[in-house]
């Protein structure tokens, strides 16, 4: 496999370098818009640059030029989007601020209705109790929490919650950090693969069509055999959907690991059997109707074919779809059990409440997230803390 970089000042330039030099059958791998530094960079444009990828063995140059490929990345033929990831620091220091904006936004609330109840002349006005206070505050958390798509449910049991830990006129960064750790606890950590030496582990991933487990199984194999150097194979139930076995057959090629196709239960056997000498097998499944309880019995058929001992599941759900559809399809793949949750399309909303919904509704730990298109990079393990920032900083 042969990776170059090219950059341009336009997406499209760059993508044609790469195909003048690396031909026809290249593949994108990763997009990112590049800002000058120095002195001069008020005088100067930035740049995109791409990373490309292209299957160099002898094998693909024997048979280059009998079966064209069309590129698998829609970035080659239809320019998309382009989504900047943000930086780490700047992120953080975005959520503090949007945390001490709620503390302004309290402690004005609490001077006007000081300065309001000091205006009152009834007899019959008092100040506020000890008591009042943790209650406005606490509310005002509350709605914070709602505004981001949490589930009222859940909010009010972690205000109820953390309610009954507050000493009386507590103060309010006691209360806020009292609210963040109760729903770093609510979120829990997250849990990658459990990939032991010497046996072989099957990772199947399920879940509705259009969130995205081809592209995530792309990402976390690119993951597995460049950064952790494991020996990977591919296999997918998927032969509804040609365009998914060309992407996950194109990441293969580029990756240099083999891919077998499913098409009858029994195929699972031979895979067993084949790929006995793997580190892991990632099996990407055929996104059914949740709707559809055939279709339904279909996917739980294949995921036991293999022991309990030797497999994985993983969810894949879009933080975009609706709580209400989210629910039907969690409850959909509830006899599936000991799966994990894998959210995608981070980047394609401010609100990420449905994240601590259906993991508070289904149990089921966190795993990974994804935030974009890039292969390998869109993609990390959730990160409770950073969730939790969002949550209680309000929706961008």
């Amino acid at each position: 496999m042969l990776i170059k970089k090219y950059s341009a000042p336009t997406k499209n330039e760059a993508i044609m370098k790469a195909y003048d030099e690396l031909g026809k059958d290249a593949v994108v791998m990763s997009i990112r818009t590049v800002s000058p530094k120095g002195i001069f960079k008020l005088f100067k444009k930035p740049v995109v640059e791409i990373s490309a990828a292209v299957d160099d063995s002898p094998e693909k140059k024997n048979t280059a030029n009998k079966v064209p490929v069309a590129p698998v990345n829609a970035s080659l033929t239809t320019p998309l989007p382009e989504v900047k990831k943000p930086e780490e620091k700047s992120e953080e220091e975005l959520l503090k601020a949007r945390l001490k904006n709620i503390e302004s936004l309290l402690e004005k609330q609490e001077k006007q209705k000081a300065e309001e109840k000091a205006e009152v002349k009834s007899e019959t006005a008092k100040e506020t109790t000890e008591e009042d206070k943790n209650f406005e505050y606490l509310k005002i958390i509350y709605n914070t929490l709602v505004d981001n798509e949490v589930d009222e449910k859940y909010a009010n049991q972690i205000i109820s919650e953390v309610e009954q830990t507050l000493k009386k006129d507590s103060p309010l960064p006691q209360i806020l950090a009292a609210v963040y750790q109760k729903i770093i606890l609510k979120l829990g950590p997250s849990r990658g693969f459990d990939i032991q030496p010497g046996a072989t582990k099957f990772i199947f991933f399920i879940g509705p069509t259009g969130v995205g487990k081809t592209t995530t199984i792309a990402k976390l194999a690119s993951d597995l055999v460049l950064n952790k150097k494991l020996k990977i194979a591919l296999a997918t139930s998927d032969t509804y959907r040609i365009a998914a076995v060309e992407q996950l057959t194109k990441y293969a090629n580029i990756l240099g690991i083999p891919l077998r196709t499913v098409i009858e239960l029994s195929d699972m056997a031979e895979v067993r059997e084949q790929f006995q000498d793997f580190d892991v097998v990632l099996v990407d499944t055929a996104g059914r109707s949740h709707r559809n309880r055939e279709q339904r019995d279909d996917i739980e058929k294949l995921v036991n074919s293999i022991p309990e001992e030797e497999r994985e599941i993983y969810l894949v759900l879009s933080v975009t779809t609706k709580y209400r559809d989210l629910l039907k399809i969690t409850e959909a793949y509830s006899e599936i059990s000991n799966y994990k949750l894998i959210f995608t399309k981070l980047d394609e909303t401010g609100t990420i409440g449905n994240i601590l919904n259906i993991r508070m509704f289904t149990g089921a730990p966190l795993s990974y997230s994804t935030f974009g298109q890039a292969v390998p990079d869109d993609i990390a393990k959730t990160d409770a803390q950073a969730i939790t920032k969002q949550l209680l900083g309000g929706s961008d």
